[in-house]
């Protein structure tokens, strides 16, 4: 039960790649900044390409995450209990400062679009006071906003009517050029999946640092380092590598504090905690030695999902790519078929539905007006970490931020990021 547990998580980091570079459609929150480039790419005939260096960089990523796993597991776990509620604060807002790698060439309006997500988070009942905030006496919003109707919404939706008011006869019009990128496009791809999987692993150790977090940054921080940062967005090979080297990476990271001290990193490792209490099986240091054969089991069977993951997906690259040519008129429906039961399957609710259709509306709107809505789903996810971690610092202390060293570490990245941010925009 475990293993599939497991692999279910795992493997939706890989799949959730698929609809995002053929359709706009991200099957994962993290697979949003892949949609970025990678439909750009699938509308220029590069669909294979694009799939094809997902594959290989998160099948990189997921190798080396199970291999420092088994190498350096518990002492790296230990580096996460260093941190506290001023630490995660900072570590918030420094994830804040992706929104100016997603925000286009307006960063005021990436920044409004990521306070309407955060702003979003806060409908519903508050965890702290148990009130009900935003919700203008309407039980309907007491339950708040799930990101996954919002996302469906905006990027599924919102493409099919804004296919169907162009009049666009297929997604790509042509025949499907070349299913594996080039060489240059391969190394190109390679590197910033290195990169990513460095920094995706690093930040994934710790709590709350979720797959889609680490995503969004490790995209920002390509577009930001690149010596042409206006061809993100428009199809760069980077733009889909860096994000799909990050969440598996930042997935893998996950299984070691939560092998090593308990510690789940996200919703998911919560789940697959209590799968492990429920047999008995109480993860610490321990669960090496007196459990040995269980947890090595577990971690071998990461390598082989690594693999047949990568069989599943580079072969099949040329089928996936003639998604891309196939009538709109047909493809239209079947994406809405599956947009609606999608929104509807989360929590059970009519309501979502509703969300979903309505923020289809409003990405329309978006793409008209040339406004982005990635940060808004960066608003959305942090959000929450942001209120909740500066109110336990503020409890603990109002002065504490300024007697830990992490803290005023992660504000200079901050503010150093935003500032290069603002330079680079400058000469593009």
């Amino acid at each position: 039960m475990i293993i599939t547990l497991a692999a279910i998580y795992y493997g939706a980091m890989y799949g959730g790649s698929t609809t995002a570079i053929l359709m706009n459609i991200p099957g994962e929150v993290s697979s949003v900044p892949t949609a970025l480039d990678g439909f750009a790419m699938t509308k220029q005939g590069r669909a294979g390409p694009a799939l094809a260096i997902s594959a290989i960089v998160s099948f990189g990523a997921g190798i080396f995450g199970t291999v420092v796993m088994c190498a350096l597991g518990p002492p790296l776990s230990k580096v996460c209990l260093k941190f506290g509620p001023p630490e995660y604060f900072g570590l918030t807002l420094f994830s804040l400062t992706a929104i100016a790698g997603l925000s286009g060439r307006s960063i005021n309006r990436g920044l409004i679009m990521a306070a309407l997500g955060m702003l979003m988070a806060t409908v519903g009942i508050d965890v702290a006071s148990s009130l009900p905030k935003l919700t203008f006496k309407t039980s309907l919003l007491l339950q708040g906003f799930d990101i996954v109707p919002v996302m469906i919404g905006l990027f599924g939706i919102g493409e099919v009517l804004r296919e169907l008011e162009e009049g666009s006869s297929g997604i790509y019009q042509g025949k499907v050029g070349r299913l594996m990128p080039s060489k240059e496009e391969l190394g190109s791809g390679m590197k910033a999946g290195m990169r990513a999987t460095l920094i995706a692993f690093s930040l994934g150790l710790f709590p709350g640092m979720l797959p889609s977090i680490t995503s969004f940054l490790c995209y920002s921080f390509e577009k930001q380092r690149s010596k042409h940062p206006d061809l993100f967005g428009k199809g760069a090979i980077e733009g889909v590598a860096a994000p799909e080297a990050a969440n598996n990476a930042a997935a893998m990271a996950g299984f070691i504090p939560l092998f090593t001290l308990g510690i789940p990193t996200s919703p998911t490792m919560a789940l697959i905690l209590a799968a492990l209490i429920i047999y008995g099986l109480i993860p610490g240091p321990t669960l090496f030695t007196e459990h040995a054969s269980f947890t090595w089991t577990v971690i071998a069977s990461f390598f082989v999902a690594n693999f047949i993951l990568l069989i599943l997906n580079l072969p099949f690259v040329g089928l996936w790519a003639k998604i891309a040519a196939i009538p709109y008129r047909l493809l239209a429906p079947i994406i809405l078929a599956i947009c609606i039961p999608g929104a509807y399957c989360i929590r059970n609710s009519m309501f979502d539905v509703w969300v979903c259709l309505i923020f289809g509306l409003v990405g329309w709107f978006l793409s008209k007006r040339n406004w982005p809505a990635a940060p808004l789903v960066l608003g959305f996810i942090l959000g929450p970490m942001v209120e909740t971690s500066l109110r336990q610092s503020i409890s603990i202390s109002p002065v504490i931020f300024i007697y830990r060293p992490i803290f005023i570490g992660f504000i200079l990245l901050a503010v150093f990021s935003v500032w290069f941010s603002g330079r680079l925009r400058r000469f593009v």
